[in-house]
C-alpha cells in the first residue's frame, strides 16, 4: 500500500468515516481540505448494485453537467466536407479524415482528449481501434461520440459533457466540478449526475441500486455522502 503525505493524513482526520454527510457538508469539507497548489478536481465515486459481468446490467453513457466541469477539453472530429466545416466553426481544436487517422497509426499522435467521429468515418476510425479503445478515446454512439450533428457534440464536449461507465466492481467515476466551485454548484452537480444514474438503471438490477456515494478532490480523502439527501 502506498504511504500518503501528512497533507493528506492531516485531512483524513477531519473526515468522520462513520457518518454519511449531507451532500452541502460534503462539499464544504472537501473544499475546506483542498489545500493543494492547484484547482484540485471534484470527483465523485458511485458504487452502485449492478453486476457488470451481464450485458444487461452494463452501464454507460455520457451527460453534460449543469455547470460544466470547469475544464477545456481538446477535442478532434473525424469527418468531411460540410460536416468538417460544421467542426471547425463549433470549435473543434482538430478536424481531419483519413490524414488525421494516418496521423495517429504512423506518429503516435494522441494530442486530443475527446474524439468524435461522423458514422460513414467509423469504417475508417475503426482501423485505430487497438491504439484509441484501451485509452478511452475511441468513438462511441452510446457517448454520443458517433454523429452527424458534430456540431452540438463538439459544444456539449465544450461546455462540460462527461462520460460514465460501470468498472467491473461496479463503481462509477466521473468528475464533477473544480474545487473553487461555489458549493452549489458542486452540490447541483452531483445531483444532476446521481439522477442521471437513476435514470438509466437497468431494469435487470434488482435489490438497492445506490448502495454508496462518495466525493473527494484530486488529493483529498474520500468523504461519504448520503445518497438519498442528495436527489431529495
Amino acid at each position: 500500500m502506498p504511504k500518503h503525505g501528512k497533507r493528506y493524513q492531516d485531512a483524513t482526520k477531519q473526515v468522520d468515516r462513520t457518518i454519511q454527510y449531507e451532500p452541502l457538508e460534503a462539499v464544504e469539507l472537501l473544499k475546506k481540505l483542498a489545500n493543494a497548489k492547484f484547482d484540485e478536481t471534484v470527483e465523485v465515486a458511485v458504487r452502485l448494485g449492478v453486476d457488470p459481468r451481464h450485458a444487461d446490467q452494463q452501464i454507460r453513457g455520457a451527460m453534460v453537467l449543469p455547470h460544466g466541469t470547469g475544464k477545456t477539453r481538446t477535442v478532434l472530429v473525424f469527418a468531411k466536407g460540410d460536416k468538417a466545416k460544421e467542426a471547425e466553426e463549433a470549435g473543434a481544436d482538430f478536424v481531419g479524415a483519413e490524414d488525421m487517422v494516418e496521423k495517429i497509426q504512423k506518429e503516435g499522435w494522441l494530442g486530443f482528449e475527446v474524439a468524435i467521429a461522423t458514422p460513414d468515418m467509423m469504417g475508417t476510425v475503426g482501423r485505430l481501434g487497438r491504439i484509441l479503445g484501451p485509452r478511452g478515446l475511441m468513438p462511441n454512439p452510446k457517448t454520443g461520440t458517433v454523429t452527424f450533428d458534430v456540431a452540438q457534440a463538439v459544444q456539449e464536449v465544450k461546455a462540460g459533457k462527461i462520460e460514465y461507465r460501470v468498472d467491473k466492481a461496479g463503481n462509477i467515476h466521473a468528475p464533477i466540478g473544480k474545487a473553487s466551485f461555489d458549493n452549489q454548484k458542486l452540490a447541483e452537480n452531483l445531483k444532476a449526475l446521481v439522477e442521471q444514474l437513476i435514470r438509466v438503471k437497468p431494469a435487470a438490477a434488482k435489490g438497492q441500486y445506490i448502495k454508496g456515494v462518495t466525493v473527494s478532490t484530486t488529493m483529498g480523502p474520500g468523504i461519504k455522502v448520503n445518497a438519498q439527501k442528495i436527489t431529495a
